[in-house]
């Protein structure tokens, strides 16, 4: 069932079939990233329609976040072994047939459990999309296939709000999930012609499954106190202990990450290659808090600004997200270093989310600044994939790109309870003052994100190998 299906060879040996391959890579891309997106413009819609409060509701995007969390690096590593084009086309159909099931769920309960489901297919996709990417051009065009990838994330951040206030105001919440159907459709037939085999394969080894079922109990029992203490109902002693057993278990996890002969997280991946020992860590640390600072004001706004027009404001985020990703490479000098680009974005982006606290209700001025955090997210972000990547053997290329993904699926989920626990202590009204304290707190997280830059080595990490499959 995983063995991989060669190229037909006038796509195999087109002078442009790698970036054939890259360009169906954006289907995954744009159609993660709109989901992503849309969901959180669902949120006052199934408040309603389920009697539900934001913290209970919330769980629609955090079952999807850390399926996501726990399973991207295991796929990873699966797909470095059998196939990494297998492992993608068998993603695109499981997230399309759960996107069916998401649009036909009775209540919240089996919604939620149907995006877990969608969350399986989509590790199987964004674990080995950064992987795609990167062993089918070559390795001095790297930077700019990344850019693409991430225009077509923002293509869909872009649309999602847009569209996804549209069709919640007119047609309902299950539509944007519907949307999702006809994209992976194509997309599975794009993939079978246009994605090319696995050439270089890893050891699998003995699978690392305590180590798996420790980082999703570290991971899921986090967010649950989280949301224990942003209103949903739950005793106070179960939040404290759920917040001991993540402590626990995240602690349990480091230590047999580095005892475990075939571990889940290898940390020598981590640890980096001698000159570059801290660009994979710093790097994860920088994608993060990058995704939790881009996925925050999409949760935050439509709760201040409600229907279509808060759609439309906060779709000034991803736009400038993919302006940047688009235009960096021609605007930007080339002499410029990954390390220079991150500091330039890190800027930019800090500067929209302190500019925020000052009218965080006047659609304009919102409008704005998210444009301005967009633009500095669209350099920072593919420049520190960038950087992670360039440090990864290619035999373990999909492991690097589920390890990027892990951290921006955390940072996508930390968002979303961050802002969801800030408006709670600051009375869970939908209004400007409501907003600041959320605004406020995801100001002092995007400048410890933009900090990360200076923790960065001055130099990139080479290319540790320039096999093309």
């Amino acid at each position: 069932m995983l063995t991989e299906r060669p190229r037909p060879a006038v796509i195999r040996d087109h002078r442009h079939a790698g970036w054939l391959a890259v360009a169906t890579v954006c289907f995954g891309a744009f159609m993660g990233q709109l989901d992503a997106s849309i969901v959180t413009l669902t949120f006052p819609a199934l408040q309603h329609e389920f009697h539900a409060p934001l913290a209970a509701v919330q769980w629609v995007s955090l079952s999807y976040l850390l399926t996501l969390v726990g399973l991207m690096v295991a796929v990873g590593r699966i797909a470095d072994a059998a196939g990494r084009k297998a492992v993608y086309l068998y993603g695109f159909a499981v997230f399309t047939a759960a996107s069916a099931a998401c649009a036909l769920v009775p209540n919240l309960g089996w919604l939620v459990v149907a995006r877990v489901a969608q969350a399986l297919g989509a590790a199987m996709l964004q674990a080995n999309s950064v992987a795609l990417v990167v062993t089918s051009v070559p390795r001095r065009s790297m930077r700019s296939a990344l850019g693409v990838q991430a225009a077509a994330q923002a293509l869909g951040l872009a649309l999602g709000p847009a569209v996804g206030g549209l069709l919640v105001a007119s047609a309902g919440w299950r539509w944007v999930f519907w949307v999702n159907v006809p994209v992976g459709a194509v997309a599975l037939v794009a993939g079978r012609y246009l994605l090319p085999r696995t050439r270089e394969h890893s050891v699998l080894g003995r699978f690392d499954w305590p180590g798996l079922v420790l980082l999703g109990v570290a991971t899921t029992a986090l967010l649950l106190a989280l949301s224990g203490v942003s209103g949903l109902p739950m005793p106070g002693w179960a939040a404290l202990a759920l917040l001991v057993a993540s402590v626990a278990a995240a602690t349990a996890f480091a230590v047999r990450e580095r005892r475990c002969a075939n571990p889940l997280i290898d940390v020598s991946l981590l640890r980096g290659r001698p000159g570059s020992s801290r660009t994979v860590s710093v790097g994860l640390a920088g994608a993060l808090g990058a995704y939790l600072v881009l996925f925050g004001p999409l949760t935050l706004f439509p709760q201040v600004f409600a229907g279509a027009s808060g759609g439309l404001v906060i779709t000034a985020l991803p736009a400038g997200f993919a302006v940047a990703a688009v235009l960096v490479n021609q605007v930007m000098p080339a002499r410029w270093g990954t390390r220079v680009r991150c500091l330039a974005g890190g800027v930019a982006f800090v500067a929209g989310a302190g500019a925020l606290l000052a009218a965080p209700a006047s659609h304009a001025w919102v409008a704005g600044w998210l444009a301005v955090m967009g633009l500095g997210l669209g350099v920072f972000i593919p420049a520190n994939n960038t950087a992670i990547m360039a440090a990864v053997p290619t035999r373990m290329a999909a492991t690097g790109g589920g390890l990027v993904n892990m951290g921006r699926g955390l940072g996508t989920a930390l968002g979303v309870t961050a802002v969801t626990l800030s408006l709670h202590f600051a009375g869970g009204a939908a209004a400007a003052g409501a907003a600041r304290p959320a605004l406020a707190a995801l100001a002092v997280l995007a400048l410890a994100t933009g900090l990360t830059v200076l923790a960065m080595p001055a130099r990139a990490a080479r290319p540790q190998s320039d096999r093309r499959t």
